[in-house]
């Protein structure tokens, strides 16, 4: 073997090889640096173009000093409207409308407020914008991102002078031109599980967040503030999908059980119940289905390229990208649907929503079912078994009923009278044993790759003629509804990892 690896390293053609790759990486590193520094000088010239359109450098300069003094004149108000010396009667002007709205006692619970919005993209923006003009005193601002000139279509105070600053900057900059009064926490993090207790922790002086918003439009982060909320019992409202959205009458305020027409909702409740949770979160989503001339994700298509200016909405430019369709209004109307289910529940102002049809019940009666189901197949090894523990929990059964199967059997599509029974019957014991006398702990070893979706008909069929009589799954079901089963259980098994 050394022999072996001596010989082709001497090979003429494997250093060829070696110095063609080592050739592409180069170009490839060159190729992305100059890029980078091309799109930096860009966007460079663009910010320095922007505060005159006329030639003359005097004036040029003249209105840059001008922006100066107006940001500093802001700062200095908001320093003062902070510490006290503003007003009252100029905030409660300024405030009247709501003031007349939600009564006084009301808009006082609103001013004396702290909420955290996470995310200050498009729906960020305009939920924060609505949330400081209508009162909310303490406002904490998350997001690691910069303001793009892509976001200039549906951020909500963004201008071209912004673009290249962060997004938490941007919006303390423009909106303390509005309300003065109001104290902005910046956070310029990227969120996750290991700085939740930072990011949703307390304000100065140890005041709980009265509501967090979340914005974010990643589904790993978005599941892991959720769970965070939920567990500590932090109130929370998730925005989800605007994407290739168009219709703002379908925009809706709903738990999370109910949402069902967008990706990220989708794939947001999906792990959501995989971690055992199927209810409680309000969420503002969109019934609007996809159709026939409707926007959708799609390659950008070559004749793009030929009007210039693309790789901006890239990551690097001149590279080809895939854009995600935003009408600018959607993320808007999203973001001030978050911002007024906020202001209602600090207020006390009476919600009615349209309820969702719980589903709680049927999820029991199913996980009952898995329970005896797994019971008398244990007897077929283990006469005499009872008290068999199932390792399932309801957001199990949710996620396979509803996500996976989608309330319908895999054999006949019905939707009524819904079981999970196992498509294979084990060829050795179903149960686990741990401990010994009354510290005798039996257990099944079903998991969500195990199990089907039936009629209780159909799986009382299945038991006799799989289970009892031992008939090979081909002397029951046709290769069309075995195929169909076996891409659910594959899926199945993709998604346990979530659990």
């Amino acid at each position: 073997m050394p022999h072996f690896i001596s010989d082709t390293l001497a090979s003429p053609r494997f250093q060829l090889f070696a110095t063609a790759v080592l050739s592409g990486v180069t170009v490839a590193s060159l190729l992305l640096g100059y890029q980078a520094l091309e799109r930096e000088q860009r966007l460079s010239e663009l910010r320095n173009s922007i505060p005159s359109l006329a030639d003359d450098s005097h004036r040029t300069r003249r209105a840059k000093s001008a922006a100066d003094k107006e940001d500093a004149r802001n700062q200095a108000l908001a320093r003062r409207a902070q510490a006290g010396d503003f007003d009252e009667e100029l905030i409660l002007e300024q405030l009247a409308r709501n003031r007349v709205f939600l009564t006084p006692d009301g808009l006082q619970k609103l001013r004396d407020s702290f909420v955290i919005v996470v995310g200050c993209g498009g729906v960020g923006s305009h939920c924060v914008a609505s949330l400081a003009r209508s009162g909310v005193s303490k406002i904490r601002l998350v997001d690691f991102d910069q303001v793009t000139l892509s976001s200039l279509n549906r951020h909500a105070v963004a201008t071209l002078a912004d673009v290249g600053i962060p997004k938490v900057q941007c919006l303390q900059r423009r909106l303390m031109a509005i309300a003065p009064w109001v104290k902005f926490d910046l956070r310029q993090e990227k969120f996750d599980e290991t700085v939740a207790a930072t990011m949703l922790g307390p304000w100065e002086g140890g005041r709980e967040p009265d509501y967090v918003v979340d914005a974010i439009d990643n589904i790993d982060t978005k599941v892991e503030l959720l769970r965070y909320c939920y567990d500590h019992k932090l109130p929370v409202i998730s925005a989800m999908g605007a994407g290739c959205k168009s219709d703002p009458t379908r925009i809706v305020v709903g738990d999370i059980g109910a949402s069902k027409d967008d990706g990220l909702s989708r794939a947001t409740r999906r792990r959501l119940k995989l971690q055992g949770i199927t209810s409680g979160i309000p969420v503002v989503y969109s019934t609007e289905q996809a159709g026939e001339g409707k926007a959708e994700l799609l390659p950008l298509p070559e004749e793009e390229f030929q009007k210039g200016s693309v790789g901006d909405l890239g990551a690097m430019a001149n590279f080809r990208v895939r854009i995600l369709p935003v009408l600018g209004t959607m993320p808007a109307v999203f973001g001030m649907t978050a911002a007024n289910h906020v202001m209602l529940r600090i207020t006390g102002y009476p919600i009615n929503y349209v309820p969702a049809k719980g589903r709680d019940k049927m999820y029991e009666g199913i996980l009952t079912y898995v329970q005896g189901s797994e019971e008398k197949l244990a007897r077929l090894f283990e006469p005499g078994t009872i008290g068999l523990k199932t390792p399932l929990t309801l957001g199990d059964v949710a996620f396979l009923a509803e996500e996976l199967y989608h309330a319908r059997s895999i054999i006949s599509g019905i939707p009524t009278r819904l079981v999970l029974i196992r498509w294979r019957k084990p060829e050795t014991s179903s149960m686990k044993v741990m401990g010994e006398g009354k510290d005798m702990q039996k257990s099944s070893t079903v998991s969500l790759r195990d199990l089907v979706c039936m009629t209780k008909e159909e799986a009382t069929r299945h038991e006799k003629e799989i289970f009892k009589a031992g008939k090979a799954l081909d002397e029951v079901y046709d290769a069309e509804t075995i195929a169909r089963v076996e891409a659910k259980l594959a899926e199945a098994a993709a998604h346990e990892q979530y659990r």
